[in-house]
């Protein structure tokens, strides 16, 4: 037993037609422009929109500003390490020995001469990688080197500023930005 009985085609369409009321819709700014350069604003994610209005309306642009040039040396730093490094220093993140090694290089980077080579001892193959990402990320030149001398092999690192380009440090320490993007607020 059917309460409504079926609808033809031209009943359905005026079900879901807009309704007639008040004068025809001026066109919208998107129509009377080339589609084309609108699909890139119209098609964006909802959360790449969310982020861009809120870092649009967030704090003034001269705090704005400092912290962009913050980000981008850190980005800059952090895309210097090679990307097996970053992945390891990414899964397997061991904090207190990252910023063991950053504290040493930085006070390095901070009171040594050119010419100077910081000699380290690290014998623990992942740790000597961790040791090579962090020289990586503050712009040194690190190698590790098995001496032949003595019954034990022993290997050493050796720890020297690159000749060319500037040994500035960045405000954010490695471990810092680890812990920023692993809790998702980088």
């Amino acid at each position: 037993m059917e309460l409504v009985p079926r609808l033809n085609a031209e009943e359905i369409r005026g079900l879901f037609a807009p309704p007639p009321w008040g004068d025809d819709v001026p066109p919208s700014p998107f129509s009377m422009t080339n589609a084309r350069e609108w699909d890139n604003f119209r098609n964006i994610d909802m959360d790449k929109e969310a982020s861009l209005i809120e870092s649009l309306g967030g704090s003034s642009s001269k705090r704005r500003g400092h912290i962009d040039a913050d980000k981008v040396a850190v980005m800059t730093a952090w895309h210097r390490i090679d990307c097996r490094t970053r992945e390891a220093l990414r899964r397997s993140f061991l904090s207190e020995v990252i910023n063991g090694y950053e504290e040493c290089l930085r006070t390095f980077v901070k009171e040594s001469e050119k010419e100077d080579v910081l000699v380290l001892h690290v014998q623990d193959p992942f740790r000597r990688l961790l040791l090579h990402g962090v020289c990586e990320f503050y712009n040194l030149v690190s190698s590790t080197h098995t001496p032949s001398q003595g019954t034990k092999p022993s290997k050493m690192t050796h720890i020297r500023k690159k000749q060319s380009g500037t040994n500035e440090l960045p405000n954010i320490t490695l471990c810092k930005f680890l812990k920023m993007a692993k809790e998702g607020c980088w």
